[in-house]
């Protein structure tokens, strides 16, 4: 007998973290071999490389530095992560265990006056445009700092849970057919939080070995403060609750640069655990981000796991006010069950036609035709149709409440925690000092130029943090 895993699948699953054994004695689950075609010939990366071009670029802001990365991108595309067995304590680094609220920061995020830096910085655009052409590799383009969006692209991941309730609620539904339409629905409504401002900017580039971690607190339906409930010491957020949904994310790879990140709710069992590698390149007026990879929600009392892929990104209008569109088709898909759903997210045409389109088909097993069509917009609106002939509201992410995600206070993070690490960055950002952002950013950068010199003196292999491969490719019993 053969066993096979298929290729490009990163599998970041938890160990230990659910002391009633399901997670950590869970089966890796059967995973969808990507198409060949999902890997295109461009890329983005955050390699240790690029940090010898920042440094040029430091030198020399006139004259962006860029080169097409000559490496492939393949050598990781057989391999998976997950959690080690054995992880690191945090508590020991941690302040304390409590749940105070002046534990935590708040997310001040806002675009206010972020419009007015693209006009102000024309100039600084239009010669870094006259430096690539269409379809141009944008791995070594150094991107002036300006734009970016004062936070990491791990926690810009967390997004995907802004609406915990609706994620832990898949869990709760009693059949197959209603758990797959609970999938459907927190998936369609888990992008458009991520873009909280109306000015599309750019998520600082995970460096190798950064973390993020965060959790929710599942809102109640009383005003009244939930009961206090017992710490999960040995989850991957130790201070948050049985009750909370908990977050982690780390950049496990940076050529090609690969994001981990697990998501779990103990008194819901349920899991969710994907990788994503990007790959961009340049379209005139646009950015397009390729988002490889895919992520599996797992209900462990069903031992149910639902495997999705993600949209592609792009950046349009970026010499006047840019703005985030995704497209592409998607797939989620349950083996167990048979249930499936294809959902596609629609560009806008050229002449006409709208904004954030997005429709969807849900399938029974075998069934060519589907019991549920929707279509609406990823950050409005989105209706149903069902096979009986109703028409419902599916979700309306414009009256659904973003919970907020606590995170630790920088002063109480680890040091290879994102807001720890980008701190400088962000603070200078947000006063609109970017000259001193600049400074900071070049100064983490030397850092890590330092890091990977050390490593390649002494022969020594990067060691990730939270997630370890998984990655036989064939074996024989």
């Amino acid at each position: 007998m053969l066993f096979k895993r298929p290729c490009l699948c990163f599998c970041c699953r938890l160990s230990g973290s659910v002391p009633s054994g399901p997670s950590s004695g869970m089966a890796s689950p059967s995973h969808m071999p990507l198409p060949s075609h999902s890997v295109p010939d461009f890329s983005y990366s955050s390699s240790e490389d690029e940090f010898y071009d920042a440094d040029e670029f430091y030198q020399n802001t006139t004259s962006p530095k860029h080169c097409i990365d000559p490496s492939g991108s393949q050598a990781a595309s057989n391999e998976a992560l997950k959690r080690p067995d054995t992880t690191e304590s945090l508590n020991s680094s941690m302040s304390n265990g409590t749940t105070d609220a002046d534990q935590f920061e708040n997310d001040d995020r806002d675009d206010e006056g972020e419009g007015e830096s693209v006009e102000e910085h024309k100039s600084v655009i239009m010669h870094l445009l006259s430096q690539v052409r269409l379809g141009m590799d944008l791995t070594k383009v150094v991107l002036p700092t300006f734009i970016l969006e004062r936070r990491s692209l791990l926690e810009m991941y967390a997004d995907f849970f802004a609406h915990p309730d609706l994620f832990v609620s898949i869990a709760e539904q009693e059949e197959a057919r209603e758990r797959m339409v609970q999938v459907v629905k927190w998936y369609m409504s888990a992008f458009h939080a991520g873009r909280k401002g109306s000015v599309a900017k750019k998520p600082y580039n995970p460096i190798l070995g950064e973390v993020f971690y965060c959790h929710w607190d599942l809102p109640t339906e009383t005003e009244e403060p939930p009961p206090p409930t017992e710490t999960v010491s040995e989850g991957p957020v130790p201070w948050s609750s049985t009750n909370s949904v908990c977050f982690v994310a780390e950049q496990v790879s940076h050529h090609p640069p690969i994001s981990a990140f697990y998501a779990e709710c103990l008194n819901r069992k349920i899991q969710f655990n994907a990788h994503i590698w990007t790959k961009s390149k340049f379209l005139g007026m646009s950015i397009g981000v390729h988002n490889i990879g895919q992520g599996c929600v797992s209900c462990l009392e069903h031992d149910e796991h639902y495997i999705l892929t993600f949209p592609n990104g792009y950046g349009r209008s970026i010499l006047t006010v840019p703005w985030v569109e995704l497209g592409g088709e998607c797939n989620i898909s349950c083996s167990k069950s048979g249930f499936s759903a294809n959902i596609v997210f629609h560009t806008k045409p050229f002449y006409g036609g709208k904004k954030h389109r997005i429709t969807a088909e849900i399938f029974s097993p075998n069934d060519k035709k589907s019991f549920c069509s929707i279509e609406g917009e990823w950050n409005g609106v989105m209706y149903a149709k069902w096979a009986t002939g109703e028409n419902t509201v599916f979700i309306d992410t414009r009256n659904i409440g973003i919970i907020k995600k606590k995170v630790r206070k920088a002063e109480d993070q680890l040091e290879y925690e994102s807001r720890r690490l980008w701190r400088d960055v962000t603070l200078n950002l947000k006063l609109k000092d970017i000259d001193s952002a600049t400074e900071a950013k070049h100064s983490l950068e030397e850092k890590q130029r330092g890091e990977a010199r050390e490593r390649k003196e002494n022969e020594q292999q990067w060691e990730t943090r939270l997630f370890h491969e998984d990655g036989e490719k064939q074996s024989k019993p």
